[in-house]
């Protein structure tokens, strides 16, 4: 009897160890070789490709990213701003430069969760043809619990994270990633 309960405790620690090592690596594949930083701006240029490893593959489907190939669309997250703090849900921050170089973009603010928030205003994005920009072609999108008339995507107190999509980049932005002007995230306030 002792004998099958070690053999039982065994493929039970096999198995957790296992599991939890896959699952660590597959979170952490967007720090590989293929990733890319930009300010406070990081994607994986492998994501949506062919070239794309397992564990890339895997942390794709396990934050919910429908990715196409860099040259179709480039992906870049945002968990800091752009002094390198950590975005906190306590805090209203602003979004702030102009057009990235590609044919269409978009910002989207997830949860800790990388589902949408859910919020009674159901704002969750703003692209290129929806927000409203200055006299001089910059924009500027706040980012905060508190509803504001433009501009605006709905946060979470309990965290949240930031996916800036750019279709059709333009060759500047493929060719180099890591130097595209890229908006800035800036915070504003905390309550």
């Amino acid at each position: 009897m002792r004998f099958l309960l070690r053999l039982l405790g065994s493929l039970v620690l096999a198995a957790v160890l296992g599991l939890g090592s896959a699952y660590v690596v597959a979170r952490y594949a967007m720090q590989g070789d293929t990733v890319v930083a930009n300010g406070p701006w990081a994607g994986n240029l492998a994501a949506g490709g062919t070239g794309a490893d397992i564990y890339t593959r895997t942390s794709i489907a396990l934050t919910g990213l429908l990715a196409l190939n860099k040259d179709e669309t480039i992906y870049y997250n945002a968990t800091k701003d752009s002094a390198g703090e950590a975005l906190d849900g306590a805090c209203t921050y602003r979004i702030e430069g102009r057009d990235p170089d590609a044919r269409w973009w978009s910002f989207t603010v997830y949860g800790k969760d990388h589902f949408l928030i859910d919020t009674p205003t159901k704002r969750y994005s703003i692209s290129k043809t929806s927000v409203v920009r200055t006299a001089e072609g910059a924009f500027v999108v706040r980012l905060s619990t508190t509803e504001e008339p433009n501009n605006w995507i709905a946060t979470s107190p309990d965290g949240f994270q930031i996916t800036l999509r750019l279709y059709n980049p333009n060759a500047s932005v493929k060719d180099n990633p890591a130097t595209a002007p890229l908006p800035a995230i800036v915070k504003e306030a905390c309550s």
